[in-house]
């Protein structure tokens, strides 16, 4: 079988769908939540997430939070989750990635880096050597990172944000648009600004 059956008919899944199509998936279905969505990007929408069982296919989660796709996948850890990576990316031959990761377009990922399992690589984003990225993190569009940096599970790095060389994000962070990481991070919150320094909550 070459069934896709994307989780999120969301401006995400449209993109999701759009590299499942260039990477040889040709029967591609949606199911969401919200029964006013029909479809999307051409392809048409069945219904609500409780129709997983009834589905054969392979699975993505094309939902932006880290929570629910860490949920998802733990719940459906029977099914195969493709890695979906745009042929328009560059990946060093000795990157590995889990499983349920994304790769966008025009994303440079260079040698000797891991990125774990539901991660979302956006577009135009870049990792650069040997780096580790862990579990459900979101390295967002036009954000890079340098050499030798370790990112924890379920981290946002938010658009356009560097993160300089030798430095670890510890689990849970949020790290603003824009922001620069120039020293280690170890308490889970909020990041933002140049340099990158945590926010306390309202």
């Amino acid at each position: 079988m070459n069934r896709l059956i994307i989780i999120g008919a969301s401006g995400h899944g449209k993109v999701v769908a759009d590299i499942a199509k260039k990477t040889g998936y040709n029967d591609i279905v949606f199911l969401d939540d919200d029964t006013t969505i029909k479809g999307n990007a051409g392809y048409k929408v069945l219904g609500p997430v409780s129709m997983i069982s009834d589905l054969d296919g392979d699975l993505f989660i094309a939902i932006g939070n880290d929570k629910v796709r860490r949920m998802l996948m733990n719940r459906e850890s029977n099914r195969f989750f493709p890695i979906l990576i745009h042929p328009d990316s560059v990946v060093a031959d000795d990157v590995e990635i889990g499983m349920g990761t994304v790769v966008m377009a025009g994303v440079v990922i260079n040698p000797g880096t891991v990125i774990g399992r539901g991660c979302i690589v956006n577009t135009s984003s870049s990792i650069d050597h040997d780096c580790r990225i862990g579990d459900f993190c979101h390295i967002s569009v036009g954000s890079h990172i340098a050499g030798t940096v370790t990112v924890g599970d379920g981290t946002w790095v938010g658009e356009g944000s560097t993160v300089i060389n030798n430095v670890n994000i510890c689990n849970g962070c949020f790290i603003g648009a824009g922001a620069v990481v120039i020293r280690s991070i170890e308490e889970k919150g909020t990041y933002v600004g140049v340099p990158a320094k945590r926010i306390e909550s309202k």
